[in-house]
């Protein structure tokens, strides 16, 4: 399969590329900066953002599938935010139903229902609760998906991935941790699963502390390894680590992040 691979730069972009070529897929990169060292496949030096760019990016090959982990990572203003999050999604949707790419897989977040307050395990069908701007923006990105899909039919996963990283740091991690390995494995689920429709999964590892449900991955076959659990004697007590349980958005639900919207 031929993938169109945004932010193939970033920390979780360079991952999914290696690990997408293992599994015989060609990765097409597209990032704001010129392509890593090493990278051997088409790279693309655009702005998601700019539909004319991203139109140009799929006159010059055919492509299958768009895997969308392009945008900025924190919290900053919620223009700068919808930009980042909903209007490159949205470029990309028309460019894909002009080219008739009929596949996208999209690194959403946990923190499109991040002031959920921690109680039970958290399922997909849970109703969005964004903890930030940057929450908002996962959320508008999810509906336009889902009317991409149901206006013309484009499969389209959107991945709540919690905390990647190559371990977990921090007691919170310990339930929402998402190994490399593990994200590799749920994007090519993502990809390969037949005629998912518009689902949405938690992008998380078989953590024994999860928070959030992993049968909806598992239905699509996305079946994770690893488990937050082996790093847990690394993982030192925080005085903060109560508060940051409280909302399954942790700090991001908290008064650290409150700013004005503009």
């Amino acid at each position: 399969m031929r993938v169109l691979l945004t932010g193939a730069a970033g920390s979780i972009g360079r991952v999914v590329t290696l690990g997408l070529c293992d599994r015989d897929h060609e990765v097409v990169g597209l990032d704001l900066v010129p392509e890593p060292e090493g990278f051997t496949g088409a790279w693309h030096t655009a702005d998601c953002s700019d539909p004319d760019a991203v139109r140009e990016v799929f006159a010059q090959q055919p492509l299958d599938a768009v895997v969308h982990l392009a945008g900025v990572p924190d919290e900053r203003s919620l223009p700068e935010e919808l930009t980042s999050h909903v209007i490159t999604t949205a470029a990309l949707l028309d460019a894909m139903v002009e080219h008739r790419v009929g596949r996208m897989v999209y690194a959403s977040s946990n923190h499109a229902v991040g002031r959920t307050p921690r109680t039970d395990l958290l399922t997909a069908d849970t109703p969005p609760r964004p903890d930030t701007f940057y929450g908002v923006a996962k959320v508008a990105a999810e509906a336009l998906l889902r009317l991409y899909s149901e206006r013309h039919g484009i499969d389209a996963v959107a991945c709540r991935i919690g905390s990647f990283l190559d371990e977990p740091a921090t007691t919170r991690a310990l339930s929402t941790w998402l190994s490399p390995d593990d994200c590799v494995r749920m994007v090519d689920a993502a990809l390969t699963a037949p005629a998912p429709g518009f689902q949405v999964i938690y992008g998380i590892s078989d953590n024994a502390r999860a928070w959030w449900d992993l049968e909806p991955g598992r239905m699509l076959g996305f079946e994770p390894q690893d488990d937050a659990e082996v790093y847990a004697d690394r993982v030192a007590a925080r005085a903060q680590d109560a508060e940051e349980a409280s909302y399954v958005g942790g700090p991001f639900a908290l008064e650290q992040f409150h700013r004005p919207a503009l």
